[in-house]
């Protein structure tokens, strides 16, 4: 239980690697919020959790082990919050840029396919805007935080 198996940096460097893995993995699948996450969403991210639990460990099964990779990660994250808070080209690279779904009352079926959003997300969007048509709508953006943020146009009295 006490016992690592695997010298501890080793443990630090997996965990490191898995980490910068998947956050460039799921930074290149799309930007949805945790909110937002589909059943689906929520299923690949558990069954994500477990397929790279043994590439963490090295085998090492103890508590000390785990104890390792769980503060490794956090560190790790902890570094990445504190960098993109720094640096604006680094937030850029991690987070993105927002993406214009709708410009002047025009869907971009272009952007709207790229950001993986359906019909029903755009309308679901609108509807929290308090739009019912496109036309009404200034700009909409999915921002890089996975949300859609809509801006409706002013209405002449």
């Amino acid at each position: 239980m006490w016992q690592l198996t695997v010298p501890w940096w080793e443990l630090v460097l997996r965990s490191t690697g898995v980490y910068l893995f998947l956050l460039g993995l799921l930074r290149i699948t799309g930007r949805r919020a945790v909110g937002q996450l589909s059943p689906f969403d929520l299923v690949l991210l558990l069954v994500l959790s477990n397929a790279v639990q043994n590439s963490m460990n090295g085998g090492d099964n103890s508590l000390i082990g785990g104890l390792i990779s769980a503060v490794t990660l956090v560190a790790v994250n902890h570094l990445f919050d504190v960098a993109t808070t720094a640096s604006k080209r680094f937030d850029r690279l991690i987070g993105g840029r927002p993406l214009i779904l709708i410009p002047n009352g025009r869907l971009r079926p272009r952007s709207i396919a790229t950001a993986d959003l359906s019909q029903r997300d755009i309308n679901a969007a609108l509807r929290k805007a308090g739009c019912i048509c496109v036309n009404e709508v200034r700009v909409a953006m999915l921002e890089t935080n996975g949300q859609i943020s809509v801006v409706l146009r002013r209405s002449r009295p």
